[in-house]
């Protein structure tokens, strides 16, 4: 039997993470919650998953971690995590990773259970299942809302989906192949994960766009070897052997942030087609309560990002890896593209390397920890 973590990161009462687990039949092993150390939400959550092992990584917590391991040095790899953004959920992957956890599902805290849906066992039948559909496209990119029956008069993208190649018309190849996988997304009813410049186009401005939405199309879609598509966190698995290259990237930096699973979603998908390995996206599907939240907040939080997105998975789709390891192949990763953004001056301006070179410098870190743990 699989030895199954769920991770969350969260600073609010995970009733959303309840229902979905009593829903399931499906084992889980433990709940790892990344929080803020605050007491009484920390008891409240204890009680909502009393018949679970739960342990807590809040700041003290991580600190004493790294602390116990690295001694002298723990604040160099204490600074792979930020502080107070999505992106501190890479510290309950390290922790599923030194525990031995095969199969790590992440969970957003604003997701709630669709009818009689089994996340746990949806996630583990589309990794593991050798049924699907394959997917390529013809401008290297698709879009993961075609796999939802939206009833909505216009084209939507998701977040992280680039705007330069929107314009252009896309045709996608399907053929049957299925296959095991290394990561899984789950898609979602309710709010649609769309970017802030879109959401504020349709007048969202509290944040929140709901689309009516008659569920999937397909349950599993492979997405073929030189296809990306925008990895969306809140309703994701993946199995152990990634974690090497699935550090979630150092947001909440130089006015960047919301780009963690974006970006790394593109780095995994580049060295997953390296190594023959697949991903998907289809089940299971949750419904995405999202919080009210000014959007104009989240804007400002994009928009540096935004050019940069543009650029940054075409410089990935360019460089040749080596490897034959995810952490190998991360590695090779990590140097090829320090050396595309040294010596393209005329396509990376100088604010946009300082925001490449810490997110290769804290990559570097990262496999650096997962050596320690291996």
């Amino acid at each position: 039997m699989k030895k199954v973590y769920v991770v969350t990161a969260s600073i609010n009462e995970l009733k959303g993470l309840k229902e979905l687990l009593a829903r399931s039949k499906g084992n889980v092993n433990k709940i790892i919650i990344i929080d803020e150390g605050e007491s009484l939400l920390r008891k409240r959550n204890e009680k909502l998953f009393k018949e679970h092992e739960v342990n807590f990584y809040g700041p003290r917590e991580r600190e004493e971690w790294f602390k116990k391991r690295f001694g002298a040095n723990y604040e160099k790899y204490l600074s792979i995590i930020p502080e107070r953004c999505h992106a501190e959920i890479s510290f309950g992957y390290l922790i599923a990773y030194e525990e031995g956890a095969d199969v790590i599902i992440e969970i957003d805290d604003d997701v709630y259970p669709v009818e009689n849906n089994d996340i746990i066992l949806d996630h583990l039948y589309n990794l593991d299942n050798t049924l699907g559909m394959k997917v390529n496209s013809s401008n290297k990119w698709y879009n993961t809302l075609e796999n939802l029956f939206l009833y909505f008069n216009a084209q939507l993208y998701p977040r992280g989906y680039p705007y330069g190649i929107r314009r252009n018309k896309v045709e996608y190849t399907w053929r049957m192949e299925g296959g095991e996988c290394s990561l899984n997304m789950g898609l979602w009813i309710g709010c649609l994960d769309l970017d802030a410049l879109t959401l504020i186009l349709y007048s969202a401005l509290d944040g929140r766009f709901y689309v009516k939405n008659g569920g999937l199309k397909r349950r599993k879609v492979i997405v073929d070897k030189g296809t990306y598509f925008p990895v969306c966190s809140m309703n994701t698995s993946f199995k152990r052997e990634i974690i090497p290259a699935f550090y979630q990237l150092y947001m909440n930096f130089n006015g960047v942030d919301r780009y963690d699973d974006i970006w790394s979603g593109v780095f995994l998908k580049k060295i997953v087609d390296h190594l023959g390995d697949k991903m998907c996206l289809g089940a299971p599907l949750v419904y995405h309560d999202k919080r009210p939240r000014n959007v104009f907040s989240d804007l400002v939080k994009e928009i540096r990002g935004l050019e940069l997105n543009e650029i940054l998975w075409k410089l990935v789709n360019k460089v040749e890896i080596d490897g034959k390891t995810y952490l190998d192949a991360y590695r090779s990763l990590i140097e090829k593209l320090n050396r595309k953004t040294h010596y393209h001056n005329n396509i990376i301006n100088n604010n946009y390397k300082k925001i490449i070179n810490i997110q290769l410098e804290k990559m570097m870190l990262w496999t650096e920890v997962i050596d320690y743990i291996l």
